[in-house]
């Protein structure tokens, strides 16, 4: 079922869902089972799982030569999807990235996506590799997310990259993109950043789910300021909560996301990383309570892996 199709009805009531991360190459999936099975009983429509990229290290040879290699440190986003709507009977929504596919690449996963039954896809464009400054696309690639988007649309009206296809049938995908309360950390203003997401929009995306947040005025005046400029689809809230000391410094150099100064000074006082996890769930309950009291369709929570503050949370607030 389509994500528009489970906010329909839900009949306004806010419903849970939540992000994963495939496991590392070499771990098995009963890791991710494991962490999703504690989050089941708070019905979650839907759960997405992300895609990570191939990158690149330089490995010294005898000679003192540098050999370039490929590696990807977590595979299988695709047969996580299926292993989820197959466990557990709940949709599992892929991302699918600009950054290290062409768009032959990308028509290919989206048809394997479409023979899986998956009805969902995230749209985003991917951050540069850790050896490039800036992002860089594929040669025949998508450049920006909103060309990614027109892509799958296009899939979705039967238009495949080779014009002599006869007979082509058209797939039927939801289209979700990222939005930035915050702004991207690309983006010169708040104000281009959300002409840029209107453009995802006409290109026929369908709903919108945000970067992580600590501030829920933030979010408030983002969906606003989209609205304000004719953006009409849902706008689902992220959250993460704040587990470690180390996080401080790691989620604003990372994410580009601000702290409030009292969520700051609260984990500064912490003796340990458990006293630390408290004062996040206590945090994320906070913000949970109150976008559910303004009747966002979803509070999403990025779990990052691992479920059991996840779980506290959902525990007091759905």
């Amino acid at each position: 079922m389509k994500v528009t199709e489970h906010i329909a009805q839900s009949n306004g009531k806010t419903r849970f869902s939540f992000e994963i991360l495939p496991p590392l190459k070499g771990q098995h999936v009963d890791s991710i089972f494991n962490n999703i099975d504690p989050l089941m009983e708070f019905k979650p429509p839907f759960i997405d799982v992300t895609y990570h990229r191939e990158e690149y290290i330089y490995k010294e040879l005898e000679n003192g030569l540098l050999q370039k290699k490929v590696v990807k440190k977590r595979p299988g986003t695709v047969g996580i999807c299926a292993a989820i709507q197959n466990k557990y009977n709940v949709d599992a929504i892929p991302h699918i990235l600009c950054g290290g596919f062409t768009k032959e690449d990308t028509e290919n996963f989206l048809i394997d996506l479409d023979f899986l039954g998956i009805d969902n896809v995230m749209a985003l464009r991917g951050d540069a590799v850790k050896s490039e400054t800036y992002f860089r696309p594929e040669k025949e690639g998508n450049h920006f997310a909103s060309d990614l988007v027109e892509q799958i649309s296009g899939l979705n009206s039967g238009n495949y990259l080779d014009e002599d296809l006869q007979n082509s049938s058209a797939t039927d995908f939801c289209v979700g993109v990222a939005g930035y309360p915050e702004k991207h950390m690309e983006a010169p203003s708040l104000d281009s950043d959300i002409h840029f997401l209107k453009k995802k929009i006409k290109q026929g995306a369908e709903y919108i789910v945000t970067q992580m947040f600590f501030d829920n005025k933030k979010y408030f005046d983002f969906v606003a300021k989209c609205r304000k400029e004719g953006i009409t689809v849902p706008i689902i809230p992220g959250l993460k909560p704040v587990a470690t000391k180390r996080q401080l410094n790691l989620i604003p150099h990372r994410f580009k996301v601000d702290l409030p100064d009292d969520l700051i000074m609260s984990v500064v006082k912490c003796k340990n990383n458990q006293e630390v996890r408290q004062v996040g769930i206590e945090w994320c309950i906070a913000q949970s309570k109150e976008l559910i009291k303004a009747k966002v369709p979803f509070v999403h929570y990025y779990s990052m892996g691992k479920s059991d503050n996840i779980r506290t949370i959902a525990s007091e607030v759905f």
